[in-house]
């Protein structure tokens, strides 16, 4: 227990307004529920937060990962943190002012290890994707990332170069596959990563709407190869989960872009979900709808180094929709070889075929999922909605225990060796 002291100073843990791109990532993560939100800023409310570092690995930006030196009487509240549109510089602290202990940072730091493998044994027993169902750290092998080249005070814009329909016409699920050329600016990026776009005009309040976060669909050499380009895999909103109108603010502008229109952008995100970087190495990639954006990335990287030999490794992909017809990319996916790519389809509104999800499928092919589990140079891959880690999961824990296998070792595993990963929304 800590004995208050007049004075005590504290590190409290912030979210930078001008990073944050306002994802939800450190809310849906955070285990004792300190981290908020209103219509303008994220924020951690110092009263709850242990300090457990749970939200930092997963933020795709870094924003989450600020501390500030305060005095704890004088720490900034939730309606201070809720106004800002940047972080206050450091308080200059009163000469009295008392460092916190190396023996209380220590209880506090022991505190919340235990209360994040708490939540983590709960969720196990009761069958739920932990807090962190995937790894916080890539692949050892993955190349390195850039992140944050571009930010609210340095956007870029970029060019649209062109905007194509995906999935059929006639069809509710319109899906665009969106390219955007960079021109002369340095934009590396990898596999796996994102980029935010901001939509224009306001909100309601009269202030500009946040960037969007979008998964790129692209390899690292572009669209085209060896152009300074990417695609990204974009939905049309036009209703709400619950299935009433709505209209997407910057889904519906993406879709609507024509040629030689601009965009502004930040990023690029991301620094855990990347593919290894072994031409013998395995992925298993699991999507539904637009998760297919990073899956695409990855496969299309896959397929131009084998032009080159430069890869032999096995793709295992399972790919949810409601149909064919409503599946971006169905056309070229199904021209890829099949010594190239093991493609498994879960269609739950086919008429002529049972309904199927992507949990079933890896069930229907646990043999092959086992065999490939147990090669250490094999990473997994989750991308879609939030409600899918659940099944995933479920499925994996069947896989594994129907050969006898302890789950919550396995489990521990891929997460500690970078080889399972979850991008979901």
């Amino acid at each position: 227990m800590t004995v208050e002291t007049p004075n005590r100073v504290i590190k409290q843990h912030l979210i930078d307004p001008e990073i944050c791109i306002r994802c939800n990532t450190c809310e849906e993560t955070c285990p004792i529920d300190a981290i908020t939100h209103d219509s303008n800023n994220y924020v951690v409310d110092v009263d709850i937060c242990n300090s457990c570092m749970a939200c930092v690995p997963p933020c795709p930006t870094g924003a989450i990962d600020n501390w500030l030196r305060v005095v704890a009487a004088d720490a900034y509240s939730l309606e201070d943190q809720y106004s800002w549109s940047e972080l206050p510089a450091e308080q200059e602290l009163p000469a009295e002012a008392v460092e916190t202990s190396a023996d209380e940072a220590a209880a506090v730091s022991d505190e919340a290890a235990a209360a994040v493998a708490d939540n983590d044994v709960t969720s196990e027993l009761e069958g739920l994707p932990s807090t962190a169902a995937g790894a916080s750290i890539p692949p050892w092998s993955a190349a390195h990332p850039y992140v944050n080249l571009y930010t609210h005070k340095n956007i870029a814009t970029v060019t649209v170069a062109g905007n194509y329909r995906l999935t059929e016409a006639d069809t509710d699920n319109a899906i665009h596959h969106i390219v955007l050329d960079f021109g002369e600016l340095p934009f590396p990026v990898l596999e796996g990563q994102s980029i935010a776009i901001f939509p224009p005009g306001t909100d309601e309040q009269g202030r500009a709407y946040h960037a969007r976060q979008y998964s790129i669909a692209s390899p690292r050499d572009g669209e085209r190869p060896n152009y300074n380009n990417l695609s990204l895999t974009v939905k049309r909103v036009t209703t709400d989960y619950d299935g009433k109108p709505v209209s997407g603010v910057c889904s519906n502008y993406l879709c609507d872009l024509q040629k030689g229109d601009k965009v502004k952008v930040i990023g690029p995100f991301g620094n855990t979900f990347l593919m290894p970087n072994l031409p013998h190495s395995n992925l298993i990639m699991i999507c539904t709808g637009t998760g297919s954006a990073p899956m695409r990335a990855m496969t299309e990287r896959c397929r131009r180094l084998t032009k080159n030999k430069a890869f032999n490794g096995k793709l295992m992909l399972f790919f949810g929709a409601r149909t064919e017809r409503e599946l971006p990319y169905f056309g070229p996916l199904m021209n890829l070889p099949k010594d190239f790519i093991d493609i498994n389809l879960a269609l739950s509104r086919a008429s002529d075929k049972p309904k199927r999800y992507v949990q079933d499928l890896i069930r229907e092919r646990a043999d092959d999922v086992l065999e490939l589990l147990d090669d250490a140079n094999t990473c997994i891959y989750v991308c879609g909605l939030k409600g899918m880690e659940t099944g995933v999961i479920e499925a994996l824990k069947d896989t594994v225990e129907g050969a006898g296998r302890n789950w919550p070792e396995v489990h521990a595993q891929l997460k500690s060796q970078g080889r399972l990963h979850f991008e979901t929304y």
